[in-house]
């Protein structure tokens, strides 16, 4: 058996991509932790060296959404989750009102900078909640229904709520500026 090179990786890769692979072998809290993280530095690339203005643009015809609006809802997201259903923080929900549930998507004011702030910090509480938790095993209680929900059940839904957004953003980006890859 011959030791033939390992296949290129064909897609584009973006300037400034500092995102750390998440690892090949590793514990299960270490592996979800990493590729959340993983999903969460893809988004702000997605994002990264766009105005304000680019930011808030709605790019895909017949869509409402645009990356500012997903920030604002993956912020409310980071929360909902980890803040309130999990570690059951008395904190207010982000960007939502029963007078106004698309508050995130819909109302886009404010400062780009302060919404990129707001995410920062619920994804360092999440991690922070996360690494408190004596086990993926752990768990908070679904506010709707009162029923326990697993730390480890929150970070895959969590990454499959950033997979799909970055599918989202994706479009989004290439709509904007032409720009594909990651």
């Amino acid at each position: 058996m011959t030791d033939a090179p390992a296949p290129q990786h064909y897609s584009p890769r973006w300037n400034g991509d500092t995102r750390t692979a998440p690892p090949d072998v590793g514990g299960e809290r270490e592996t979800l932790s990493a590729v959340l993280d993983w999903q969460r530095a893809t988004f702000e690339l997605k994002c990264a060296g766009l105005s304000p203005e680019q930011l808030s643009e709605k790019a895909v015809a017949a869509s409402a959404l645009s990356l500012h609006g997903l920030l604002r809802h993956l912020s409310g997201v980071e929360r909902w989750w980890f803040r309130i259903q999990f570690a059951h923080e008395d904190v207010p929900l982000l960007y939502y009102s029963d007078d106004d549930p698309d508050q995130d998507f819909e109302s886009l004011d404010g400062d780009v900078e302060e919404a990129f702030a707001v995410w920062r910090a619920e994804c360092e509480r999440s991690r922070q909640i996360t690494a408190a938790a004596a086990s993926l095993d752990e768990t908070g209680i679904r506010k709707r229904t009162g029923e326990p929900i697993s730390l480890r059940r929150i970070m895959v839904d969590m990454i499959a709520e950033y997979a799909r957004h970055n599918g989202h953003a994706d479009l989004l980006r290439e709509g904007i500026d032409g720009a594909t890859g990651i």
